[in-house]
């Protein structure tokens, strides 16, 4: 294994929390089987190197400075990112083979994510090979490839009130699933995606997910990607093989752990974990009828309210009507963040009510805990669409921000037979992807890219 430390990987991850935590993820199995690891990131919004002691981390110019990252522009950061940084990296990769020339090592792979395809041709002129890292689903890269073939046909822009029409050849997604619903900018998404499918890693391509648990979109993927052109890795789920050895942050915000005392004092399986991860958040009016639901579930909560949402958490509680701040202040806990993994680990915790992120969701099924799926951007109605008529595990619900209808869908998900039914299948799931995650399928896969990277630096 040291023998292998002289072989350096360089791993590049977008500024976005939900893509730097399967990255650091990623980075530390590599680690773990004897890679040296560097992290080339940007500027904007980089890691705490700090939690990461055994790992090189070199920022580089993004033109990011003073972004505030929202659902809103994400596109825009990622076309900023794309146009600028080519150079900034390409001066950091040459720097880096003259040390590691010095240091007689070498530089194995460049491992980029999707959303940085950019360097992918700055890796070929250097002439160093490639992998490109999916952090979303394998379905959901399936819909980036019908995008084009879906507008040709003059099913986009969706017209008329087809938004619940299946998508052909995505079965179960409807057309309201996919990310390019209802979106302003359609033919800039277009374009970059466009982009993004153009590049052909010469090593293959990793997903972050598990054979089993996305078989069908997986089979059409690989037909997409034969392995002539491109290998295609199902390696997933990143955090539950990383978990052995890693037990350090990937959080870009500080983590309460204050809530796992205040969960050790509930009992088994009646807390609702409530966060809507990194990006989405509710407005105060919401935040008011969420309080409201909550309340009126009478089930135990733990709640994120993200810094950033509203000016001054402690004296919008005070806003509330006074059965609410009681009904907080004897079943409920509201924090700003919390460490994700351990709350989800957690034997109070009895259902999540989640933005169904991809990171989310995986950490979900791997603890066994059923969701209420409030998707709002992205890849996010493709997995609530997977949790909720595929694996069974979901609860889809009206998604209205109104007291009683939040109260009706944490009920149902919390004391129902259907949540019951929920929480059988997802201790089921979550076997099934730790047999995957230690010795089988994605097991397996781990080795195959290794071997691949290996043999190309013989």
């Amino acid at each position: 294994m040291e023998n292998q430390r002289s072989h350096r990987l360089v791993l590049i991850p977008p500024p976005f929390q939900g893509h730097i935590t399967p990255m650091l993820h990623l980075a530390t199995i590599l680690y773990s089987r004897g890679f040296s690891i560097t992290l080339a990131h940007p500027h904007f919004n980089s890691p705490d190197p700090s939690n990461h002691p055994n790992f090189t981390f070199l920022p580089f110019f993004d033109g990011l400075a003073g972004t505030h990252i929202s659902s809103n522009n994400l596109s825009n950061i990622v076309i900023t990112l794309n146009a600028t940084c080519a150079s900034p990296l390409k001066e950091l990769l040459v720097g880096e083979l003259m040390k590691a020339k010095v240091k007689n090592e070498k530089i194995a792979c460049i491992i980029y994510d999707s959303s940085m395809y950019f360097a992918d041709s700055v890796a070929r002129e250097l002439k160093l090979p490639t992998i490109l890292f999916q952090t979303t689903s394998a379905s959901n890269l399936l819909t980036y490839h019908a995008f084009a073939p879906l507008h040709s046909k003059g099913y986009l822009p969706l017209r008329g009130s087809g938004s619940l029409d299946l998508v052909p050849g995505l079965d179960p997604l409807r057309f309201k699933d996919l990310s390019v619903f209802n979106l302003a900018n359609l033919d800039a998404l277009l374009q970059t995606n466009a982009k993004m499918l153009a590049v052909t890693p010469s090593l293959g391509i990793i997903c972050n997910t598990v054979d089993f648990l996305e078989q069908p979109f997986l089979d059409q993927l690989r037909q997409l990607y034969q392995p002539s052109i491109v290998n295609f890795f199902a390696i997933g789920p990143l955090h539950m093989i990383a978990e052995e050895s890693c037990s350090r942050s990937s959080s870009l915000l500080e983590e309460d752990y204050s809530c796992i005392s205040w969960l050790n004092n509930q009992p088994k399986k009646s807390v609702l974990y409530v966060s809507l991860g990194s990006i989405a958040s509710w407005e105060e009016k919401e935040l008011s009828e969420v309080a409201c639901g909550l309340a009126n579930s009478m089930q135990r909560f733990l709640w994120v309210i993200r810094p950033g949402t509203i000016n001054d958490v402690s004296e919008w509680e005070k806003s509330l009507p006074e059965e609410v701040k009681i009904a907080i202040a004897e079943r409920g806990c509201i924090v700003k963040w919390v460490p994700q993994g351990k709350v989800l680990a957690h034997k109070a915790i009895g259902g999540f009510w989640s933005h169904c992120g991809w990171n989310s969701t995986l950490e979900s099924l791997c603890e066994g805990v059923p969701i209420m799926c409030q998707p709002n951007f992205g890849d996010q109605r493709v997995n609530a669409r997977l949790l909720s008529h595929v694996w069974r595990v979901g609860l889809e619900w009206s998604n209205i921000i109104e007291k009683g209808e939040i109260e009706g869908a944490i009920r149902r998900l919390m004391v129902s037979p259907e949540g019951k039914e929920m929480r059988q299948s997802a201790l089921k799931l979550k076997q099934e992807l730790r047999v995957a995650a230690i010795g089988g399928s994605s097991y397996d896969a781990l080795n195959r890219m290794i071997n691949n990277v290996l043999s190309a630096n013989l």
